[in-house]
């Protein structure tokens, strides 16, 4: 089991930065796939970023060369810096927790919200 609290959303400024943090509890925390996702209001859930323990990663296209996803493992935590920001990015973020860069795992956090104004 692992539980996921993220933090770190917020009102920003098109152009701005953000970045979201997702703290885990659990001694397994290294052996998991974290990945975080986006969903805007009358959307489906999205893909946005994820990270094997080892520290390779995958991004959306819509987000490749703005966000950035690393984590700490002593910390059991994993980030997601968020730059040049645009309206369309405007969601609830949530982390998660699984085992595949393609498929979210069976652990989610509560969300936190991000609005970017134009």
């Amino acid at each position: 089991q692992v539980q996921l609290v993220e933090s770190g959303g917020g009102l920003v400024q098109a152009g701005g930065s953000l970045r979201l943090s997702c703290a885990a509890s659990g001694r397994t925390f290294s052996t998991y796939v974290m990945g975080w996702y986006r969903q805007a209001p009358g959307k489906e859930r999205e893909f946005v970023a994820g990270i094997r323990s080892g520290g390779s990663t995958r991004y959306a296209d819509s987000v490749k060369g703005r966000f950035t996803i690393s984590r700490d493992n002593a910390k059991n935590t994993v980030y997601l810096q968020m730059n040049s920001l645009k309206p369309e990015d405007t969601a609830v973020y949530y982390c998660n927790a699984g085992f595949s860069m393609t498929i979210w795992g069976d652990y989610w956090g509560q969300g936190t919200q991000v609005t970017v104004s134009s």
